[in-house]
Order: C-alpha cells, then structure tokens, then sequence
C-alpha cells in the first residue's frame, strides 16, 4: 500500500490542514506498518504554475512528471486542503493542473468524460475561518470541497472521505472544539484509515 500525503497551508506550525492531516497519516501507518508514505509540501516546495510543456525533458516538465507518477503510484491521497478566501490555495491549483493530464486521469469519449483513475481513497483535511458547511449560512461561498470533490471525482476516484474542522477563526472555544471534533472523527473512522 503506497501513501501520498500532499500538504499545502503556508501556516506552518500554526496550520490545522497540516495538524489534522498528519493525525490521518499516522493513523493509517498504524494500519500498515509496511505502507510507503510520500510527503510533497506545496508550500515549502511550490510547483511552477501551469504552461504547456512540449518538452518533457524541460524542468517544468520533469516536475510535473514525478508530481503525476506519486499520484498515479497512491492508493491513498491525503490532502491538506485549507480554504483561503473561499477556494483553495494557489499551490494546490498548482498540483492539480499537474494531474490533469489527457490519457493519464482523464479521457473524452463520445459519451463525455472517463475518469482513468480510479481505485484510489482521496482524504481530504478541510480546515476553515468561518462556517460553510451544507445548510450554513455561508454554503454558497464554499468553493473549496465542492471543487475538490468534482476534480477528483472527474479523475475517476469515487472514494472521498473529508475530515473537516470549520470555525477556526470564530474564537479560541470555537477552534479548540472543531480540531478535537476532527481529531475524533480520525481517531473513530475507520475508513479513513483503510
């Protein structure tokens, strides 16, 4: 089993994305001690943003490469997902593009798109300031785990499960009782952990 933890909050220590992600990762190597973990920092090691590369020997190129042979070699996607001003960061975005490969997660046929890569578990750590989560006041603005949720279900991957603490920014009881509720969901799923 091969493990692919993405992070990509620029928070650092502070980050609940990275916090909360890293409690979904050691539950899953308590799980399978022999798993391989891969860990990419989107932060730490941003990706060029996406432009056409003919040139696969071109470094843009070569990175994007690699950044698709982990996805591709995952059985399990761990993505520390933070929203920034309703969305995703920009580094994220950034991974993406480099998945969003015609023949490689992704076809269209006659009859519309094919996911190729399918088969994966995707565990996404959602972490936000304020409240957004279905029948909240602020739904509407939650461009973050929708898009998510549609991009990798575009790739074939059905298997979503999202570990969630919103509210972050409301108040020190408030953030306090949204990353315990999350660790908690981790430390009771066992499905994310599977």
């Amino acid at each position: 089993m091969n493990l692919l933890h993405v992070d990509s909050s620029a928070l650092g220590a502070h980050s609940v994305s990275r916090e909360l992600g890293a409690a979904v990762v050691a539950a899953w190597k308590r799980n399978h001690p022999t798993g391989k973990v891969v860990y990419r920092d989107l932060a730490a090691n941003p990706l060029p943003h996406w432009a056409p590369v003919v040139d696969a020997d071109h470094p843009s190129g070569r990175v994007g490469g690699d950044v698709l042979e982990e996805f591709l070699a995952a059985d399990v996607v761990v993505v520390g997902a933070p929203m920034y001003n309703f969305g995703i960061p920009s580094t994220l975005k950034a991974w993406i593009d480099r998945l969003a490969i015609p023949g490689k997660t992704f076809r269209y046929t006659e009859k519309g798109p094919e996911g190729l890569a399918g088969g994966k578990k995707i565990v996404l750590v959602s972490s936000r300031g304020g409240v957004y989560s279905t029948g909240s006041a602020g739904a509407s603005a939650d461009f973050q785990e929708p898009y998510l949720r549609q991009v990798f279900h575009f790739f074939g991957i059905d298997d979503i499960e999202i570990v969630r603490a919103e509210g972050v920014n409301l108040g020190p009881q408030q953030k306090a009782e949204a990353i315990a509720a999350a660790h908690a969901a981790i430390a009771e799923g066992r499905r994310l952990a599977a």
